[in-house]
């Protein structure tokens, strides 16, 4: 009866301790006011009983009736019906940075290292619906992928269709995926700006230094997480195509990355560096970033109260002119 109803005075409930002194009080009045005649016999007597006499006793539960609902309704029942609002009050502008060089085909991640990354970062964006996200792809050279945008299917259309290609020049030009990266979200009014810079190998081509792309991410304000992509030792990696089926010919190779680099990086502009050797570990590190850039989110609430104890008084004051009327009508000879 009372589910979702809340009461705002509670204490009166106490007042229902007044009831059981009630029924006690009507109990010991009626036995005092019932008049008793003994005589011998009954002969000569004619008895009729009445069922008038046994029903007067609910003008009493009338009243009780009455007074229960009354500290009901001073409780003062009601229901609320809430609701919400959030505002985004200071996003974030985040560029992904992804390595998409042949090595990134390895297998020491889960179908391969790309694959692995997508999935992880596909994750990553639906968990941030109130930030601005970017791709960038580099391997020799790089370039943007998708702009910055809030609109994240466009952004996850995009990623899934990211892979390794001839089209792009070989090699890892870090200094120039973080530059273009840069160049994305120099500008951007944000609170907050990002990158994530994701590589599997070292610095090997390319005519930006990755040190000079550093400095000036630290000028535009520019955070930068770096994240080292491969297990420790040997990783099953491509090391050449296979001129009769146009396929990758893999092979043990030793897991390369210039992790001095990326820990500078990162500690030059704010950031952290991390390294992934699994899929677990992966995203385990997309996890942590997520924690550490949150984005200010205000929600407003806003409460709508409906008083209920209206009907419980009309019920009340209705019993109580029951028993009035009743009382001084049909109970009137008997009372």
């Amino acid at each position: 009866m009372f589910e979702g109803i809340d009461f705002l005075n509670k204490q009166w409930f106490w007042a229902f301790l007044i009831l059981p002194l009630a029924i006690l009080w009507y109990i010991f009045k009626h036995k005092k006011q019932t008049a008793e005649l003994k005589i011998s016999s009954l002969q000569g007597f004619k008895l009729t009983s009445s069922w008038l006499p046994k029903l007067k006793h609910g003008l009493f539960i009338l009243r009780l009736l009455a007074l229960a609902l009354l500290i009901t309704a001073l409780a003062r029942p009601q229901t609320v019906d809430v609701s919400s609002k959030t505002k985004t009050t200071r996003g974030i502008d985040i560029v992904m940075a992804i390595d998409v060089s042949a090595s990134m085909l390895a297998k020491d991640l889960s179908p391969n290292r790309l694959e692995a990354l997508k999935n992880v970062a596909a994750e990553f964006i639906k968990g941030r619906p109130n930030d601005r996200i970017g791709l960038v792809e580099y391997a020799g050279e790089s370039y943007t992928r998708t702009p910055v945008t809030s609109d994240k299917s466009i952004v996850l259309r995009s990623l899934k269709d990211i892979k390794y290609n001839t089209i792009i020049e070989g090699g890892t030009a870090i200094g120039m995926g973080l530059a273009t990266a840069v160049n994305r979200i120099k500008d951007s009014k944000a609170k907050s700006k990002v990158i994530i810079l994701l590589t599997d190998g070292v610095n090997n081509t390319g005519f930006i230094d990755p040190k000079i792309a550093s400095e000036l991410a630290v000028e535009y304000g520019i955070k930068t997480y770096t994240i080292g992509l491969g297990t420790n030792g040997m990783a099953l990696s491509p090391v050449a195509i296979d001129p009769r089926n146009g396929q990758f010919q893999y092979a043990r190779v030793q897991v390369e990355i210039d992790e001095v680099l990326l820990k500078d990086i990162a500690k030059v502009t704010g950031g952290r560096y991390f390294r992934a050797t699994n899929n677990k570990k992966l995203e385990e590190i997309y996890g942590e970033i997520n924690k550490l850039e949150k984005t200010d989110v205000e929600e407003f609430k806003y409460y709508n109260y409906e008083e209920k104890y209206r009907p419980l008084v009309l019920l009340a004051g209705l019993f109580l002119l029951i028993e009035f009327l009743l009382r001084n009508t049909l109970f009137r000879s008997f009372i």
